[in-house]
């Protein structure tokens, strides 16, 4: 393959390569260079003992015809204490008369059958910058997909871990167990879609493209399911203002319109629901509750509140937190299940709420009334201001009244 007047067949397959996989030729040769000078050192001079193994060489590969040769370099000293690696002077002016110390002299060592190593080391870096290039294509392609949603089909799951493998297009991602919707059955070759959590650059377990971590539960894909779904949004009349999610049971998502012909709940309900319906079937029937965003704080906590009716929210801004008052059949509602309704409208809002009925502010009230009233008539009956003093810790000894009492 490679004769004495070089390797035409490399080079060829140099100039292929390049223009296939968009790589600078000089960086191949660079490559194959280096790539040459490592295994002399490695194999050819180790097997053959031709130089001393720290000595210092160059690999020159033709550009253009492929002949190789391998290069001894030693730098000129007035002393040589390395033969290995330096040359005196006197004996480098053998060489050129022009040489002065610190030079680097150069003398060829090209080993008879090193050719057919240089043949050999050519092929092998050609392949591995080819694989090198598709990782880093695949790398570029996917990196911009980080936070973007993406169809899986189901590989494996890992029996110990229950993690998901799965594959997307021309490299692999891995759903991870603590990533997974529990209502979820994962079956090989079933698609899904999933939400891109990060790229990894490094080996995945089934070859060299990157790894790419995906989730089922992140708030980000009900975002990304409704940008799909509702054309509004795609064209920014319609925009999703914030996402509390609690994946597999419930999600509340506020949105807004820039437009105010166009109802912005309506708009990602659908036309008889369909595209709510469809993010919701991608979900296994998570609930989904769609929120009017208002700037009006009291308006947009009452609205997160949904699907329960509010009488009345104050707002306290000091502490951020909101006081909503709810009809008596409307306190379980509002509060839900464990908690969560009231949990989601908080973190969809970014407000505290403190939920009561108004049979309860109503019981409140009285009980202020009464505790006043008794403060006052005591005040009455003794003469004494009792203002700012609870009546339970009151005792005979704060009054001052003349007078024994038997």
């Amino acid at each position: 393959m490679l004769d004495k007047n070089g390797n035409k067949e490399m080079i060829e397959a140099v100039a292929m390569l390049a223009k296939e996989k968009n790589i600078s030729k000089e960086v191949l040769f660079t490559a194959i260079e280096e790539a040459l000078k490592s295994a002399y050192k490695n194999n050819f001079n180790k097997q053959y003992g031709m130089m001393p193994a720290n000595t210092n060489v160059r690999v020159e590969l033709n550009r253009v015809s492929g002949a190789v040769h391998l290069y001894a370099r030693k730098t000129v000293v007035l002393e040589v204490e390395d033969d290995a690696t330096e040359i005196s002077l006197e004996e480098a002016r053998k060489i050129q008369p022009y040489y002065e110390e610190e030079d680097i002299v150069e003398t060829e060592v090209t080993p008879s059958n090193f050719r057919r190593m240089a043949a050999q080391t050519a092929k092998q870096v050609i392949v591995q910058k080819i694989r090198e290039a598709e990782h880093g294509k695949i790398y570029e392609d996917f990196i911009e997909k980080e936070n973007e949603i993406l169809t899986a089909i189901v590989y494996s799951v890992e029996p110990e871990t229950h993690d998901v493998n799965v594959e997307l297009g021309k490299t692999a991602g891995i759903l991870e167990a603590s990533q997974q919707m529990s209502t979820d059955v994962y079956k090989p070759g079933e698609r899904l879609k999933v939400y891109v959590l990060e790229v990894n650059s490094g080996r995945s377990k089934s070859g060299g493209n990157p790894q790419v971590s995906v989730s089922r539960i992140h708030p980000g894909l009900v975002k990304r399911l409704f940008e799909m779904e509702v054309p509004e949004i795609q064209s920014g009349v319609v925009q999703i203002r914030s996402i509390a999610r609690e994946a597999t049971a419930r999600t509340k998502i506020a949105v807004d319109s820039t437009n105010p012909l166009i109802d912005p709940v309506g708009s990602c309900v659908g036309p008889r629901g369909q595209r709510v319906d469809r993010v919701v079937a991608e979900l296994k029937n998570e609930k989904i509750d769609i929120i009017k965003w208002s700037s009006d704080t009291a308006e947009f906590v009452a609205n997160a509140l949904n699907p329960a009716s509010v009488s009345s929210v104050t707002v306290n801004e000091k502490d951020k937190m909101c006081s909503v008052i709810v009809p008596d059949n409307q306190l379980s509602l509002a509060i839900g299940k464990e908690g969560q309704n009231a949990r989601l409208a908080a973190r969809l809002t970014g407000w505290k709420i403190d939920i009561k009925s108004e049979s309860q502010v109503e019981e409140e009230r009285l009980e202020a009334e009464a505790r006043k009233a008794g403060t006052e008539r005591t005040e009455d009956d003794l003469g004494v201001d009792l203002s700012g003093i609870e009546l339970e810790d009151l005792s005979l000894d704060d009054l001052d009244i003349p007078g024994e009492i038997e």
